[in-house]
């Protein structure tokens, strides 16, 4: 296997660059309808790293970068990891507000974006006493000085650069700061080191038995774990090919893995569970998929996705910060977890004084790893955050779950995503298993909204299958034999679609906030017993 073949030593990620580039000659990504061969992405990135250095920026300095899915991106990913300066990718949907915070926090030097996004980081950068460099990809060429005081660099003259000699670098230097979501407070800049980064794409491609004869399929974005680790580094170490699109479409989803010959592809959020929902099509198992990877997938569409599109599915538990704790391997698949505790941690799951349940009770998911460079280093300038996440021995995920008398985990939702609705606690992730298995509910959501007795009450979102109609009484009536009675529904609302991350997670906040909108169905108002 070309993952077993690259176990040099070498861990920065230039060094692994270089190594698998060479191994692999022929092999290339498709990014975004851009093609570049891996031996092309390790010069493109030697060049880029030169230019980096001309800057005059030192070895741990961060930089910003806000750019969409493109072959640029790539060598700016690779070109920053070996001038030994930090990597901070974000989000490119991020508002001003969001963009100011990360810029501030990270203590960015410099920020390089495509060109769409320049007049956004310029607005956001004033003030930034830390940020002096501006790079971007898109625009006339040419080094000036705004009315921000930043000094404007064009990408394609940066990466024209003498690569020069590479700075040193050494494994356990950070190499990226990838931030959370923030959906429980301000978001964390989670520390990953150049040899946490090598590692998981080669557990990643041990674990699935990638080889050269692979092509990989991603939709998901370069400011996320997922693409990064288990789509882009897993096919440079296997010398497979990677097809990355910028977004995900259900409709053509299978076409373009038939199109491009995709072998195996990366899924996560929502993306099963609306494929599973699209239309029967009399090709749906003709397609030349042999796996898919990721979580979670449904327990109660597992197997009928699998038959339906002849393809086999591995499921993991893992965070940015932890990476891939439990695994399901072909040999040890117990469909409806998450797996058991991977080669590389330990896992368990603790009660509020972080005691070990027994098996079957449901806790906090804590972590730690067997041996180092395998997990985070903390979160970039929160050194509370970090004590707090790492106390007692175990990384606290913030997870609940439960594993069974044989050590396989369940997952059952974040701790902080459960309602509460007078005096018990209900499972947000437990609604919408029951609601999505009515035939005509492709998408749905449950979340808390505040009750006017106290706390809260339980609301669904819900988007519609293609061409179905569905009455909001017939939804808690399907409901009503699954759940307990005090984890009904109360409210009702249908839209054409939900909030989603590049991820293909509900944005759910964005949802509460919106509160119970004049579209919304009420079961207590509507209750003969009212």
């Amino acid at each position: 296997m070309a993952g077993q073949r690259a176990r040099s030593g070498s861990r920065t990620l230039g060094e692994w660059l270089g190594e698998a580039a060479q191994r692999a000659p022929a092999a290339s990504a498709l990014v975004a309808e851009q093609r570049i061969g891996y031996r092309e992405l390790d010069e493109v990135s030697d060049r880029v790293a030169g230019g980096f250095a001309a800057l005059g920026l030192r070895r741990g300095d961060r930089v910003c970068v806000l750019m969409r899915s493109s072959v640029a991106c790539l060598g700016v990913w690779f070109g920053l990891a070996k001038s030994g300066l930090v990597e901070v990718p974000l989000n490119v949907a991020s508002g001003s507000y969001l963009l100011r915070y990360f810029l501030e926090h990270a203590g960015a030097k410099a920020i390089v974006c495509d060109a769409e996004f320049e007049s956004q980081v310029r607005e956001c950068a004033r003030g930034v006493d830390s940020l002096v460099h501006l790079v971007v990809d898109g625009e006339a060429e040419g080094t000036e000085s705004g009315s921000t005081g930043l000094v404007r660099h064009h990408l394609a003259a940066l990466a024209r650069q003498p690569a020069g000699e590479m700075r040193p670098v050494d494994p356990a230097d950070t190499a990226v700061i990838l931030y959370t979501s923030g959906t429980t407070g301000p978001p964390k800049g989670a520390l990953l080191s150049h040899r946490a980064n090598v590692n998981l794409a080669r557990h990643t491609v041990d674990l699935l038995g990638y080889t050269a004869e692979d092509r990989l399929y991603s939709v998901f974005p370069l400011f996320h774990s997922n693409a990064r680790y288990c789509s882009v580094m897993a096919a440079i170490e296997a010398g497979a090919d990677l097809v990355l699109d910028r977004k995900f479409s259900a409709s053509r989803f299978w076409d373009r893995c038939r199109e491009h010959g995709v072998t195996a592809f990366n899924y996560q959020g929502a993306m099963m569970s609306i494929l599973h929902k699209q239309p029967p099509r009399a090709d749906d198992g003709d397609n030349p998929v042999r796996l898919g990877f990721g979580a979670p997938c449904p327990p109660e569409i597992f197997a009928a996705f699998e038959r339906r599109f002849d393809v086999r599915l591995t499921e993991i538990y893992g965070s940015t910060e932890v990476s891939i704790v439990t695994d399901m391997p072909p040999h040890r698949r117990k469909i409806g977890t998450a797996g058991s505790a991977s080669a590389n941690y330990q896992v368990a799951v603790v009660d509020a004084h972080d005691e070990p349940l027994p098996p079957g009770a449901a806790g906090e998911i804590v972590a730690r790893p067997v041996k180092p460079g395998w997990m985070f280093d903390g979160y970039h300038a929160m050194p509370e955050a970090t004590a707090k996440s790492w106390r007692n021995l175990w990384f606290h995920t913030g997870d609940r779950g439960m594993l069974d008398e044989d050590g396989y985990l369940t997952f059952l939702d974040r701790i902080k995503d459960t309602v509460r609705r007078r005096g018990e606690n209900i499972s947000s992730w437990e609604v919408e298993r029951v609601a999505s298995a009515h035939p005509a509910v492709a998408q749905v959501a449950a979340y808390g909204v505040p009750s006017e007795v106290s706390e809260e009450d339980v609301m669904v979102a819900v988007v519609l299958a293609s061409g179905r109609t569905l009455a909001p009484d017939e939804l808690i009536a399907h409901c009503s034999g699954s759940l307990t009675a005090f984890a009904l529904p109360r409210y009702v609302r249908v839209l054409p679609e939900l909030p989603m991350t590049p991820s293909q997670r509900v944005e759910k906040y964005k949802l509460q906030a919106d509160g119970i909108t004049a579209d919304t169905w009420d079961r207590e108002a509507n209750s003969d017993d009212r």
